[in-house]
């Protein structure tokens, strides 16, 4: 009886209580070299070869690496355990990232440079997707079931809005180093925080809570990755990552057309961190606010909000637009990251994490190209239009979503 009471006291303690007071900081630090890697090298490629597309080659090597490898890695961790994939993962990326600067000021062959960058995005350590997969192990296993609902949501506001703060954070502490040391400063800064914070997450005892193969069950098969209800989350999160990609973009070019470029990115903060408090004011919601009609109304937002943007104005009607879709894209992505954890196939965690963070990745890269390549061949208020593009695309997804997810929802749970 004394043990089954301490059991239920420990069930009832917080979070925290289970993950250790220095999980979340040395889980977010970790993010960061993830965050630094597309921008230092599209950095220093054009600091160092003064071309703007042999840049943006080399940064969307090192995205198409990520997405090539981000799934292969979370089917690793699934399957072996994330510490043994996450060490060695975690010190080559470290290395790849240490020699790149002597890379590009040794060669001149621009396809070294791209298979250098791309080696680098191969080796791009999947933190989040893992930090999720962790903490969604915890619940499960140690949070007692009255409290799992309410802190499995808290867990995942966090998650997300750890996410975007650390890609606002990423992209500025490149710009600060560059401007401060030089351009190969943000990638060496990348290599330490690889080498130092990557490895100390992956060694965190919280990684045991992950069970190996040989620990559990049969692991689901692969194909319960493609199905429909799995689907229409990575379309989703597609979505959102081609709204990131094109907002920033379009809004770059908005602003080079206002005379001042470099505040570009400073607006798009302004975006980034309102959506990062909105997504962590997710967890407040009560629970009879379900997951699928919180997607309908955020990606509604989210669209109104994108329709006004794409009529451009003003830079100060156009921050207020930006502070409007904040609102709508921070909580979407949350609730798509949460309504993946609840579906996720038995023993698939970490590759249905890895799988929507690749999603995000490569639609951010590609509208990122192609919005840039509209705003130079035809105008910056067609480029605008890009951002309520995928904004529809989230709510379309959204609305099958909320059509389906009974009879999905259902067919999960009897499983």
């Amino acid at each position: 009886m004394t043990s089954s009471a301490s059991l239920s006291a420990v069930a009832h303690r917080p979070l925290i209580h289970h993950t250790g007071a220095w999980y979340f900081p040395v889980a977010f630090i970790a993010r960061l070299p993830f965050a630094m890697m597309t921008v230092g090298v599209l950095a220093l490629v054009v600091a160092s070869r003064g071309s703007v597309a042999l840049g943006g080659l080399t940064s969307a090597a090192v995205g198409l690496g990520v997405v090539i490898a981000g799934p292969v890695l979370g089917d690793l961790a699934d399957r072996y355990g994330q510490r043994r994939v996450l060490v060695p993962v975690g010190v080559v990326n470290g290395i790849l990232l240490a020699v790149f600067p002597l890379v590009v000021a040794t060669t001149t062959v621009d396809g070294m440079l791209l298979a250098a960058a791309m080696a680098i995005g191969l080796t791009g350590p999947q933190t989040a997707a893992m930090s999720r997969t962790r903490v969604m192990a915890l619940i499960g296993e140690r949070v007692h079931p009255d409290r799992r609902e309410r802190t499995f949501s808290r867990a995942m506001a966090y998650e997300s809005a750890a996410d975007e703060t650390a890609f606002v954070i990423g992209p500025f502490v490149v710009g600060v180093l560059a401007a401060l040391i030089a351009p190969w400063a943000p990638i060496s800064g990348a290599a330490v925080l690889s080498f130092v914070f990557v490895t100390a997450f992956a060694l965190h005892p919280t990684g045991r809570v992950v069970p190996e193969r040989s620990e559990r069950e049969a692991m689901a098969p692969f194909r319960e990755l493609l199905h429909p209800r799995m689907l229409v989350l990575v379309a989703a999160v597609f979505g959102v990552g081609l709204f990131f990609g094109s907002t920033l973009t379009s809004l770059t070019a908005f602003m080079e057309a206002q005379g001042a470029p470099e505040a570009g990115a400073l607006l798009y903060g302004v975006m980034g961190v309102g959506s990062a408090v909105l997504a962590l004011a997710v967890a407040v919601l009560p629970t009879r606010f379900t997951l699928r009609w919180r997607l309908i109304i955020f990606a509604v937002v989210l669209t109104a909000s994108a329709g006004a943007y794409t009529v451009g104005g003003s830079v100060v009607t156009v921050t207020a637009v930006l502070c409007l879709m904040g609102v709508g894209v921070g909580p979407s992505l949350v609730t798509l990251f949460s309504l993946a954890g609840a579906r996720a196939p038995r023993g698939r965690t970490a590759s249905t994490m890895t799988l929507l963070a690749s999603a995000l990745t490569l639609a951010q890269a590609a509208a990122s190209a192609v919005t840039g390549a509209v705003a130079e061949s035809a105008s910056v208020s067609t480029a605008m239009l890009f951002p309520a593009a995928a904004a529809l695309l989230v709510l379309a997804m959204a609305a099958v979503n909320a059509s389906a997810s009974p009879r999905w929802d259902a067919a999960v749970r009897a499983v």
